[in-house]
C-alpha cells in the first residue's frame, strides 16, 4: 500500500505542480478567461487515464494464464523503463520546468481554444498513463486485494491538496529533495516491479530457470504474515524468488541508484590536459594587454620621432632662404 501511495503522490504532485504552474500564468497575464479549456484538457487526461488502467485490468482478464503473464511481464518491464526515465527527467529540467511550461502555453494563446486544451491534455496526460501502468503493476505484483489502489488514490488525493496549498502560497516545500527523495524510493520500488515482472516471464516461459532459486526463507518471512506482507506490498519483497531475478534486481537497482543520487554534473571532472589547456588561455589573456599597451608605446615613439625629423627639416629649410634673417 505505501508503494502505491508513494506513486500516486509521486505522480500526483507533478501533474499537481503543472497545472499550477499554467493556472497561475494565465491569471497573471490577464488570460483568467481562457482558464476553461486548461481544465476540459485536466478532465480529458484523467479520463484517458483512468479508461487506459481500466483497459489493462478487465482486457488482461479474457487471457489465458501464459498470455496474461507474458502480458504482465512485458509492461513491468516497460513501466519500468517509463518510471526511470521519469524521475531522471525530472532531475534534470525541473530548474526549467517552469519557462517550458510558459513558452508552450504562449504558444497555444496565440493559436487558439483547441491549443490550450491540447497543451494541459498533453502535460498532464503523459503523467496519468504512466501513474495508471506503474500503479496496475504494483497492484499485481502486491497481491493484496484493493488495499494498493486504496494508496495510490490517497496518494494522488494528497497530492491535488498539495498542489492547491502550492498555488494558494500556504505551503512552501524544497521540491529538489522532495523529488530526489520521492525518486530514489521510486527506483527501488520500480526494481522490485522489475523483478517480478522476469517472475511473470518465467511462468510463461518465455525466459528460463523458474525453479532455480536463489534462496528460500518463507519459514522465517512467511508471505501470509503481516511483515511479509508489507514487505510484499511495499518493495515487492518474495522471500523464494530466481537467481535471475535477483541478478535482474542487483544490475538495475545498484547502478540506477548510484546515478540518480551522484551530484548534478559528476564524471565531469578537468583533467592534466584541460587544466594545462586553461592555463595557457589565461596566460595568453593576461599578454593581451601587455601586448597592446607595449604595440601603443612604440607607436607613439614612432610618432615623436617622425615629428622632430619633420621640426628639424623645417629648421633647416628656413636657415637656407636668401636673406631670410638679414637685418
Amino acid at each position: 500500500m505505501f508503494s502505491n501511495f508513494l506513486i500516486g503522490l509521486r505522480e500526483g504532485l507533478e501533474a499537481s505542480l503543472v497545472v499550477c504552474i499554467l493556472i497561475a500564468y494565465l491569471v497573471k497575464t490577464g488570460n483568467r478567461h481562457k482558464l476553461l479549456p486548461i481544465w476540459i484538457g485536466v478532465a480529458i487526461a484523467v479520463v484517458v487515464s483512468l479508461a487506459f488502467g481500466a483497459g489493462l485490468e478487465f482486457g488482461s482478464q479474457e487471457m489465458t494464464f501464459k498470455a496474461q503473464e507474458a502480458l504482465g511481464g512485458s509492461l513491468s518491464i516497460l513501466s519500468v523503463g517509463l518510471v526511470t526515465w521519469m524521475v531522471f527527467w525530472m532531475r534534470r529540467t525541473a530548474r526549467h520546468l517552469k519557462s517550458e511550461l510558459h513558452g508552450k502555453l504562449d504558444a497555444a494563446l496565440a493559436m487558439g481554444t483547441g491549443a490550450l486544451v491540447a497543451t494541459a491534455l498533453l502535460a498532464v496526460g503523459r503523467e496519468g498513463l504512466e501513474t495508471s501502468l506503474f500503479v496496475w503493476r504494483a497492484v499485481h505484483a502486491a497481491d493484496d486485494g484493493w488495499h494498493p489502489m486504496i494508496g495510490a488514490v490517497l496518494g494522488i488525493a494528497a497530492a491535488v491538496v498539495l498542489g492547491w496549498l502550492f498555488y494558494r502560497g500556504a505551503l512552501k516545500i524544497n521540491l529538489a529533495k522532495f523529488f530526489t527523495w520521492t525518486g530514489g524510493m521510486l527506483v527501488v520500488v520500480a526494481a522490485g516491479v522489475l523483478a517480478y515482472g522476469v517472475h511473470d516471464l518465467q511462468e510463461a516461459e518465455f525466459l528460463g530457470g523458474l525453479r532455480n532459486r536463489a534462496f528460500d526463507i518463507s519459514a522465517t518471512i512467511p508471505p501470509d504474515s503481516w511483515y511479509g506482507t508489507l514487505l510484499k506490498g511495499t518493495f515487492n519483497f518474495q522471500p523464494d524468488p530466481t537467481v535471475l531475478q535477483i541478478t535482474v534486481w542487483a544490475l538495475y537497482l545498484i547502478p540506477t541508484l548510484a546515478l540518480f543520487l551522484a551530484p548534478v554534473g559528476f564524471g565531469r571532472s578537468e583533467g592534466p590536459a584541460a587544466g594545462a589547456t586553461d592555463q595557457k588561455a589565461r596566460k595568453a589573456t593576461d599578454e593581451k594587454p601587455e601586448a597592446g599597451s607595449a604595440g601603443d608605446g612604440a607607436r607613439h615613439s614612432d610618432g615623436a620621432e617622425h615629428d622632430g625629423e619633420r621640426v628639424r627639416d623645417g629648421a633647416r629649410r628656413a636657415g637656407s632662404r636668401p636673406g631670410g634673417d638679414a637685418v
